[in-house]
């Protein structure tokens, strides 16, 4: 193979379908058009990957060496990084205690306390009980 092509993310992003799939991993662009009836995990998942990086997706699976060297097959260029957005971590937004029903917060924790104190009092009740009976 001559000079290797350069594609955007977008240019790869197009490539979305099962009749015509690419995908992004490892910096490189590969054609997996022809793998999809063949992959173990089912096409759902390469055509899930397709228009964002899947080196994460596909370092995480574990694949063996010999699916490493399938990749060769497929491969169609490389991709421009700089069209790739960086990775941001998600943090999720604040949520506001839930209380459903209003219950005071100073009651909520009295009952916390409470509860498991009454259930260890009745225990002790039944067992002083039932020996006394016996």
């Amino acid at each position: 193979m001559g000079a290797k092509k350069v594609f955007t993310l977008a240019e790869v992003s197009e490539h979305n379908h099962n009749k015509d799939c690419w995908l992004i991993i490892g910096g490189k662009v590969y054609d997996v058009t022809k793998f999809l009836e063949d992959h173990p995990g089912g096409d759902d998942v390469l055509l899930s990957a397709t228009g964002k990086d899947a080196t994460d997706d596909f370092e995480d699976i574990g694949h063996s060496s010999s699916a490493r060297a399938m990749l060769d097959e497929f491969l169609v260029g490389d991709i421009d990084s700089s069209t790739i957005p960086a990775n941001t971590k998600y943090t999720p937004p604040k949520q506001p205690h839930y209380n459903q029903d209003k219950t005071p917060e100073f009651l909520v924790k009295l009952l916390q306390f409470l509860v498991p104190l009454i259930i260890l009092g009745v225990a002790v009740a039944i067992r002083f009980y039932t020996k006394q009976s016996a």
